[in-house]
């Protein structure tokens, strides 16, 4: 299987157990790979036989914008979902981290890997 990844992406959303930390958006720090097989995409040079990656950023920030969640865990399987079922992709790992958040600590998530039963 190949992979597209998308690396260090920085978005801003409304995460947290308190409802004060939900109430002020905040960065987090995504590092997703995506995996899908980019043999007929290698061959035709054409963005219609693979994962339009800037598609996946731009859906990744709307849909941010238009949710909150209590849980890293959450959020990372929204976005996990969100692109098995909306890009067709064969499996996606993702990792999620909240940077800063503790004295001390410079970050701290989750990493979780989801496979799209469809295509099996």
């Amino acid at each position: 299987m190949d992979t597209i990844f998308i690396s260090e992406l920085k978005v801003k959303t409304k995460l947290g157990v308190p409802a004060w930390e939900r109430m002020v958006a905040q960065t987090i720090i995504l590092d997703i790979e995506i995996g899908y097989d980019l043999t007929k995409a290698c061959k035709s040079d054409a963005i219609a036989d693979t994962i339009d990656y800037g598609a996946v950023v731009v859906r990744i920030h709307e849909t941010l914008k238009q949710h909150s969640f209590q849980l890293v865990e959450a959020l990372a399987e929204h976005i996990c979902q969100l692109i098995l079922k909306e890009f067709g992709a064969l499996n996606v790992k993702i990792k999620v981290a909240k940077p800063a958040i503790l004295a001390g600590l410079k970050a701290l998530g989750v990493e979780i890997e989801r496979k799209n039963l469809f295509n099996i």
